[in-house]
């Protein structure tokens, strides 16, 4: 509110020659609605529709107020029915789920969502308005860009939760986003149907973040500031919980952090220690490591192993589920990563241990099955057992891949 709407830079992440504003819809058609979750927000939610519905009004805009109202009990559906909007009751409770049956309502082309508490200016709805009339399926608030006042956000927030949340979102998925959790943005409603969202807690905003970027779809940040909000009771968001459900939704959508890449670790570190080892015990200082750690380099060769199958598993789970868009490496992946090759490599593998371990039984039956060199003998039981053991899980993994890759080829 302390700067206009001529001063706010427009931060384009898309091509500047895809930006340009083009002429609104037809006056008898509604091409904006202002969606606002609510729940007890009666000391502010008169000023927020004012606040909207007067820079509609400058802007010459076709459009409607939606108050998603997630069950007050403070008056706040009928203050918002005398302001003039459309009040619809959404039973299922939290921030993604009212926000839900908000959008469902609506009937603009373009959605812009808002937060009720005061805490946005809606002042700069044309701004967001015009990028989406440019061509832009998302476009961010950046409330780090725009500026936030003192006392708007906890000292935690501002300086932990957001900007780690951000910078992992942005490695995960390659986002173009600074601020993920900004609660004023707006989309086109063929982009919201595209992504098919469905969390229902305060996680919801990552996943139309991540479900855009992971989709291709134009994304462009508007400068917004971020004020105190005017309510006198607490706000509804939980900094723990709801910061490891944002963290754990992006974890969960990123198959390939969560289990490829410490995977591919884990068998690396597994695979070297065990070279390393296999000859002869090592010595590091007074430390002598021996057959001892090769075991646990044959559990990390498996462990690690394990946790790739589980990232193509889930990979093709989150495609087939419509999670996930296509993703051209993985059909190329399946025209030579048959079920026929994994039962190949796998029985490969499954001989190889039996061969070793019967190699194991003669040695021990040429000393009359007496007691062994454990050091020498475990240096060829422990990878024995480990290409057994790889040999099966491979030809398991060979048939389950195959059962999910019908649906995805």
């Amino acid at each position: 509110m302390n700067a206009t709407l001529a001063n706010r830079n427009v931060l384009p992440l898309v091509p500047s020659s895809a930006i340009g504003a083009t002429p609104p819809p037809a006056p008898d058609e509604v091409e904006l609605s202002v969606v606002m979750p609510c729940l007890n927000e009666a000391e502010t939610l008169g000023s927020c529709i004012a606040r909207a519905r007067s820079a509609m009004e400058a802007a010459n805009l076709s459009a409607e107020i939606i108050v998603a109202d997630n069950g007050s009990c403070d008056g706040s559906q009928a203050l918002a029915e005398s302001c003039g909007a459309r009040v619809v009751a959404v039973a299922h409770k939290g921030y993604g789920s009212a926000l839900m049956g908000g959008i469902a309502a609506a009937r603009g082309k373009y959605i812009v969502m808002g937060d009720a508490d005061a805490s946005y200016d809606f002042a700069d709805i044309p701004l967001f308005v015009n990028q989406l009339r440019a061509g832009h399926d998302l476009v961010m608030g950046n409330r780090f860009k725009g500026g936030i006042q003192p006392g708007a956000m906890p000292w935690l927030h501002r300086y932990v939760g957001n900007p780690v949340l951000t910078q992992i979102g942005k490695l995960f998925f390659h986002s173009p986003c600074g601020d993920f959790h900004c609660g004023l943005r707006g989309f086109t409603r063929a982009a919201y149907m595209r992504m098919g969202l469905r969390t229902t807690g305060m996680e919801f905003a990552s996943e139309m973040v991540v479900k855009a970027t992971l989709f291709g779809m134009p994304i462009c940040e508007v400068a917004t500031p971020l004020l105190p909000d005017g309510r006198t009771r607490p706000p509804h968001l939980h900094t723990w919980r709801d910061g490891w459900r944002h963290l754990r939704f992006l974890l969960l959508y990123s198959p390939r952090w969560l289990f490829l890449y410490p995977g591919l670790a884990l068998m690396l570190v597994g695979l070297l220690a065990g070279a390393w080892l296999l000859p002869a015990p090592r010595q590091i200082g007074h430390a002598v490591l021996d057959v001892h750690t090769l075991l646990y380099s044959a559990v990390a060769i498996l462990l690690g192993f394990q946790a790739i199958a589980f990232a193509v598993f889930t990979k093709i789970f989150a495609i087939t589920g419509g999670l996930h868009p296509p993703d051209t490496a993985l059909n190329k992946m399946f025209r030579y990563v048959t079920l026929e090759a994994g039962l190949v490599a796998g029985a490969a593998l499954s001989f190889a241990g039996i061969a070793m371990s019967l190699y194991a039984v003669h040695l021990w039956s040429a000393r009359g099955f007496g007691p062994l060199d454990i050091s020498h003998t475990l240096r060829l039981v422990i990878p024995a057992a480990l290409c057994l053991t790889l040999g099966v899980q491979t030809i398991f993994f060979s048939f389950f891949l195959s059962i999910l890759g019908l649906r995805q080829r």
